[in-house]
């Protein structure tokens, strides 16, 4: 499909067929049922859902086929109060029951598909997803896992990381998972903050080309965790190499066989009761621990991948991505629609850029999840999957972890293919899901997200706390939301969770959620977002998003990535730009003119760095997330406070080493 010239034009738009047989059209006609209306667009649809909130959420309960053991006459609870509001206080569920309940219907296709890097192929079918939940759950109830106790996890991207996630939700134990690419003291930030009675380790993993060995640092792990009396190791890089010598192991082959049978029991719990915690990203101390809730991640994760994804049972969905990304989170919840999960664990990178790309076209990959990094260094590295592969099958490309540039979409729709809804999509951790994000009814326009999720009142204010639009300000929602979080962990006051999202702007019962990202509502109901709000860069008093540097600069062949941050310099701040250029290439005076030229043009003089250096990496989150904040500290001579959190700390090294004048 050819891309319009017009900058008001859709990059993309979908035939009017896929449009009406999307499961977002069947909602539509539902709450048109439901209100007695008739809406024109998706706007209206919006309108009403957020006006009339509690019918919205009950007909979404209808709509995505949710059940309570206990029915439920309320649908939300002192709906004045932000935090405070409850979301359906009588009812009764279980995670797991939902995500397993096409099991028994389905119990001989295949619910998981696994492929590392190394080539290596393993499926699960729906029954052996049963029975292995089953066993596993079995033998947590016997060595006395119960509601509430938490159950921690250090896995790559593997079948075994759902299955125990999906045991530990049967019984109300609390799942946290994190990638095995962490460091000791990263782990122990984190899971020495929920004292975990029960942890699930790998003795290692495949990256690039390499095999880390992880037995020694999982000793190292649990000799400071002295909550855990229960270690289940999961013999993959070495299956007959010895155990960690810290804490006698059980081994997770083992543990199948001996429990092989157990019956599946799914306790059925309160709508806000302990599901997952995770964690922020701890660059500016120790992570915070965000619980979230069974309930409010069921029904918005289903509205997200039903409703704005559009997945169903005949689809199959690979999200790149690690158990510590939650992203993973999102993408487990697709088992509840029926849809086949394709996991896979290693650099998307090694042997080559198609790795990534073969795994889409042989496994049928419908909708393809991936980091807006990904898509950018893959141009970079040249490579056109349209050419390349049989993409067939792949209908919806999405991508989040930052801002997709608008020359990231041309480049799908060159490269990756023309007949495809690119959904760049935004929320996070804090609400285990998204703000805004696809729809099938919608056109694509290159740079926006194609809409504001259903239900969820989202804004943007500018600094007074007036709602904007076609100005840049802070991304709000104004209502409570199913999934905001229960709270955060040894936080009895809920101090620490007020002050970190109600305290910027005051509602008329309380705060109002801001999310920290800089953010502009587009006149026909995208959204663009400009960056985090805290890496604001703030010249002569003018905001801007380093986005859109990142943008101009990045889109330049020579510089494969980019960081700025704002620098106090003479009672005003001035904005550094640093720069990671391809192999074999030395910033110098021509170089450094350019950028500056395209930057003035582009952009605007203020956007102008006023230094431009050149640094071997970006640190980096191990969420693959650039973080300015710890560089502006590191500029500034203030302590980082928690490398640890970082996927690569010695990065920060050659911005300390800068001098400045």
């Amino acid at each position: 499909m050819s891309t319009p010239t017009a900058a008001d034009q859709p990059i993309w738009t979908p035939a009017p067929e896929r449009a009406a047989a999307s499961r977002m059209a069947a909602f539509t006609a539902a709450a048109e049922r439901a209100s007695g209306r008739r809406f024109a667009d998706y706007a209206a649809l919006h309108r009403w859902s957020v006006l009339n909130t509690e019918t919205c959420w009950a007909l979404l309960w209808q709509f995505l086929g949710l059940q309570s053991a206990v029915p439920w006459s309320r649908v939300l609870e002192h709906p004045e109060r932000m935090p405070g509001a409850r979301w359906f206080p009588e009812a009764r569920l279980n995670f797991a029951e939902h995500l397993l309940r096409h099991a028994e219907a389905r119990h001989d296709d295949i619910a998981i598909v696994f492929r590392c890097e190394n080539g290596q192929r393993e499926s699960l079918t729906f029954g052996a997803l049963w029975a292995q939940v089953g066993a596993v759950a079995g033998w947590l109830r016997q060595v006395g896992v119960g509601p509430g106790d938490r159950v921690a996890a250090i896995l790559p991207n593997r079948p075994e990381a759902i299955v125990g996630m999906l045991a530990a939700a049967s019984i109300g134990a609390v799942w946290s998972s994190a990638s095995p690419d962490f460091g000791v003291n990263g782990v122990l930030d984190r899971f020495g903050q929920i004292e975990p009675k029960v942890l699930i380790g790998v003795d290692g993993y495949h990256y690039a080309g390499k095999h880390i060995d992880l037995r020694e640092r999982l000793g190292q792990m649990l000799a400071g965790l002295p909550s855990v009396e229960q270690l289940v190791l999961v013999p993959w890089l070495a299956p007959d190499a010895p155990q960690p010598a810290s804490k006698p192991a059980h081994l997770w082959p083992d543990l199948l066989e001996t429990h092989w049978g157990s019956p599946l029991l799914f306790a059925p719990l309160p709508f806000d009761h302990p599901l997952y915690i995770l964690f922020s990203s701890g660059t500016t101390g120790k992570p915070k621990c965000i619980v979230h809730g069974a309930g409010g991640t069921l029904i918005q994760h289903l509205k997200e991948l039903a409703l704005h994804t559009d997945l169903g049972s005949e689809d199959r969905l690979c999200y790149f991505t690690t158990c510590g990304w939650m992203m993973w989170n999102w993408m487990a919840s697709a088992l509840a629609l029926g849809t086949r999960l394709v996991l896979f664990d290693g650099s998307p990178f090694h042997p080559g850029p198609e790795v990534l790309w073969d795994l889409v076209a042989e496994e049928g990959v419908t909708v393809f999840g991936t980091s807006a990094k990904y898509l950018s260094a893959l141009e970079k590295a040249g490579a056109e999957p349209a050419r390349t592969h049989d993409l067939m099958a792949l209908r919806t490309l999405l991508s989040t972890g930052s801002p997709l540039a608008p020359e990231s979409f041309d480049y799908v729709y060159r490269a990756v293919k023309g007949d495809l809804l690119l959904a760049s999509i935004s929320g996070g951790t804090d609400i285990v899901s998204c703000f805004a994000l696809g729809n099938p009814m919608l056109p694509v326009y290159r740079g926006e997200l194609q809409c504001r999720g259903l239900g969820l009142a989202v804004d943007v204010f500018d600094d007074a706390g007036n709602p904007v639009v076609g100005e840049r300000g802070e991304l709000v929602c104004t209502q409570p939301f199913p999934c905001m979080p229960v709270g955060f962990w040894n936080d009895p006051d809920g101090s620490r969770y007020r002050a970190a999202y109600f305290q910027r702007f005051a509602g008329p019962n309380g705060g109002i959620w801001t999310h920290g990202d800089f953010a502009e509502l587009t006149p026909r109901g995208g959204l663009v977002i400009h960056g985090r709000s805290d890496a604001v860069l703030n010249p002569g008093g003018v905001r801007i998003g380093t986005a859109e540097l990142y943008r101009v600069v990045e889109g330049m062949d020579a510089v494969l990535e980019a960081i700025a941050v704002g620098q106090d310099w003479q009672g005003d701040q001035r904005i550094l730009l640093f720069v990671v250029l391809r192999e074999g290439l030395t910033l110098g005076d021509t170089l450094v003119a350019e950028v500056r030229r395209r930057v003035r043009e582009q952009l605007s003089p203020r956007h102008v760095p006023a230094e431009i250096r050149q640094v071997e990496a970006i640190p980096r989150t191990r969420s693959g997330k650039i973080v300015e904040l710890a560089v502006a500290d590191v500029i500034h001579g203030r302590e980082v406070k928690n490398r640890e959190a970082l996927a690569n700390p010695e990065a920060l090294d050659a911005f300390a080493a800068f001098t400045w004048t």
